[in-house]
């Protein structure tokens, strides 16, 4: 593979040492010089998802994480080293001699997330995890997975279609909340409009479209807007700067389905900020002070007030907003913060460092404390986590107060018992109802910013499961849950000694293989369900007596035929369903006479699949594939109803069994008559062939009857052999 271009790499490192402030002092352009020394030396002839240079990439990376998120020389050294963690030549010990102890922690910290494939959507849970557990070590590794990110994306044009779509698709519904969650809105707002360019193309270039045609006509607007606010800060001798800042290309897409309006329609696509150079100790005062300046010259709309600066937002973002009708009727959004407040703003949590001491931290850490408990309230399957951690993300907050004035936030509309959960476990679990701002309200009343609440206990409340109707935070929802299941628990231990006494009343004996009877009988999930509802007298216990009864005279009856049964041979090959009249592809083994079997659609098998069979209540036995879906589930739950199967020595020439093909490909022109072709040069009957195209691809499913599994299988290398195709596999139905 072509070596990266040392021109390249050189005018890359020039521009990194730019923005780390060059000249640096000798012993940090050591580290830096060092680093990149590494990456050529692992790297110099790879490239990234995106078919970029790899030395090129982290150069990028390394570069946006100094000028724009505003980290120095120890991230820049282990950005330059983010993609090749687990290759370096050398060990731990000589990272941290040739680095520092601070920079080879962030190093680690990247190898930890480095070996996660991110474009599996079954590793996204994992992946988000992980990046949470490294950002509670040192959050530099977070940021820096962020800007590589924002970095893929801005060049993502050179990527495989299916890895644009990907990558588009986990950048929005994943990267972009966790940095707007941190305050990066810069990296946020882009990231949201460069999956736009890609995931809706057509929405995109219209927007942007629109943007450019408007542009000479929002800039005379906010000239006109500007000038009578100059003049009067200017009088009153501020030291101050005017900005006007467009709404991102998504912020006014969502905006136009939210409210259904035409882009011509959004009244606020820019807002005008007013940023001050003031002393930390003025910061509060000057921003009220020009708030009350602005609404002298233009109307305010009391319904859009936001202070920011009394209570800044969890991730630090310090601001006052406010809506004013502007010249010729229009509303205008106007921001108004501090130079400190605007850099907390724009860079988001790496700001911090440099303002360390000066309030807005405090709602960071509150947030790791929120994701980790959030993260201990759940499963640990894939779709419960990622969707209470999205959950935990991308929700506005509501400000409400403790009896003592302590400040607590919570997801908006939040109920009192969010808050008694959010208070404490045992608080929330004997919560009966709550105070707020002195009146007596229910459990379920929603809270509103700056409410004073109380909870009031009773030793005699036990969570219900009415509960979760109305609770809404990740953590009341999982402790509740919890509760519910330990609760039910302990009464299914009762229900099951209450059910056991009674047998031995009866004299009947209680085994796994009875339970497991009453259990089909009820269509009950599990044995914990049929305790719990004999407790609970869902259940008569008279009618399982009678159950009983009448299952051990069927025993009898059918011990009787089983006998007569016995006598003919042992094997006895079955029916398929596509030719129920004369087909012996199956054997059963120790199988008996007049019981038929049929092929499981779950799986379709086909003949020279390796099969068993299961034995169902009014159907006979299904044929499945030992790798069906289903299969983990039957051999665990069932085993006592699966019987040994197997195909014949010789297949019937004529049969054919039905399956099917999943393919995707580029929407190439011609692909699908080419597919068409494969299957017209090999022996399948072709029962249906539907696809549809979106954005450049194409997803079909060939629905076919074929002889035997080796057919199958080299009928699917020749579809993905075929020019457009990128992937054919057995449909899982």
């Amino acid at each position: 593979m072509q070596e990266t271009d040392p021109k390249v790499i050189r005018n890359r490192y020039r521009a990194l040492l730019r923005a780390l402030g060059s000249p640096l002092p000798p012993a940090e352009l050591k580290r830096v010089r060092s680093a990149l020394n590494l990456l050529v030396r692992c790297r110099n002839n790879k490239t990234t998802i995106t078919g970029q240079s790899s030395v090129e990439h982290a150069l990028s990376v390394a570069r946006i994480v100094v000028s724009e998120i505003g980290l120095g020389v120890t991230s820049a050294v282990a950005s330059l080293l983010h993609d090749c963690t687990s290759e370096l030549p050398v060990g731990k010990s000589e990272i941290v001699r040739l680095f520092g102890k601070s920079a080879a922690s962030v190093i680690e910290g990247l190898g930890k997330v480095e070996s996660i494939n991110t474009m599996a959507s079954s590793y996204q849970a994992e992946n988000f995890l992980k990046l949470i557990l490294s950002m509670a070590e040192d959050v530099r590794v977070l940021l820096i997975k962020l800007v590589e990110r924002l970095e893929y994306m801005r060049r993502l044009d050179g990527a495989e279609p299916a890895v644009i779509m990907a990558v588009a698709s986990e950048s929005y519904f994943l990267y972009a909340p966790l940095a707007h969650r941190l305050g990066l809105y810069n990296v946020k707002s882009e990231l949201e409009d460069l999956a736009m360019k890609y995931l809706d193309p057509e929405a995109y270039n219209m927007i942007a479209e629109k943007l450019r045609q408007t542009t000479t006509s929002r800039n005379r607007f906010i000239r006109e807007f500007s000038a009578p606010v100059r003049e009067i800060l200017s009088g009153h001798s501020f030291s101050y700067t005017i900005k006007s800042r467009t709404k991102s290309i998504h912020s006014i897409w969502q905006k136009m389905k939210n409210q259904r309006v035409e882009f011509e329609e959004v009244y606020d696509i820019f807002a005008i900020r007013i940023i001050l150079d003031s002393s930390p100790e003025n910061e509060k005062a000057d921003c009220w002070q020009v708030y009350s300046l602005v609404t002298d010259i233009y109307q305010p709309n009391p319904s859009r007030m936001r202070d920011w600066i009394s209570v800044p937002k969890s991730n630090g973002y310090e601001s006052l907003h406010t809506t004013v009708i502007g010249p010729r009727g229009k509303w205008v959004e106007v921001q108004i913060r501090t130079s400190r407040m605007d850099e907390i703003a724009e860079k988001g949590l790496a700001a911090h460092h440099r303002y360390k001491g000066i309030k807005g931290e405090g709602g960071l850490d509150e947030w790791l404390v929120h994701i980790r408990e959030i993260l201990e309230s759940v499963s640990d399957e894939e779709k419960s986590v990622i969707d209470s951690v999205k959950s935990g993300l991308y929700t506005d907050e509501v400000f409400v107060f403790t009896p003592k004035g302590d400040l607590k936030r919570l997801k908006q509309g939040a109920t009192v018992l969010d808050f008694a959960f959010e208070i404490h476990t045992q608080v929330g679990s004997s919560c009966v109802g709550g105070k707020v701002n002195g009146r007596n309200v229910p459990l379920k009343h929603i809270l509103v910013n700056g409410d004073r609440v109380s909870v009031l206990t009773s030793r005699n409340q036990k969570p219900k499961s009415d509960w979760l109707s109305f609770a809404i935070t990740s953590k009341a929802r999982g402790r509740i849950r919890q509760a519910l299941s330990d609760e039910k628990l302990k009464d299914a231990a009762d229900g099951r000694e209450m059910l056991m006494r009674r047998l031995k009343n009866w004299k009947i004996e209680y085994n796994d293989a009875l339970v497991r009877s009453l259990i089909d009988y009820y269509k009950l999930p599990a044995a914990r369900d049929l305790y719990y509802q004999i407790l609970h007298e869902k259940i008569d216990l008279l009618d399982i007596k009678e159950f009983i009864r009448k299952s051990r005279e069927k025993e009898t009856e059918t011990d009787v035929k089983e006998e007569i049964r016995n006598m003919a041979r042992p094997e006895q090959s079955g029916k398929t369903e596509t030719d129920s009249e004369s087909s012996d592809y199956i054997v059963i083994e120790n199988s008996v006479e007049g019981i038929d079997f049929r092929l499981s659609p779950c799986c379709n098998p086909v003949f020279g699949d390796r099969v068993f069979g299961f034995v169902t209540i009014t159907e006979g036995i299904k044929i499945h594939r030992t790798n069906c879906p289903n299969a983990p589930f039957l051999m665990a739950n069932y085993p006592y109803r699966i019987v040994p199967a197997r195909w014949t020595d010789k297949r019937d020439e004529n049969a054919s069994f039905r399956t099917a093909i999943r393919v995707t490909g580029v929407d190439d022109l011609g692909v699908i008559t080419r597919i068409h072709e494969v299957l017209g040069a090999t022996r399948v009957t072709l029962r249906n062939f539907s696809y549809e195209n979106r954005d450049g691809l194409f997803e079909g499913i060939i629905d076919i009857y074929i002889p035997s599994v080796n057919i199958l299988n080299g009928l699917i290398k020749k579809i993905q052999s075929v020019k457009g195709v990128a992937r054919a596999v057995r449909q899982e139905r």
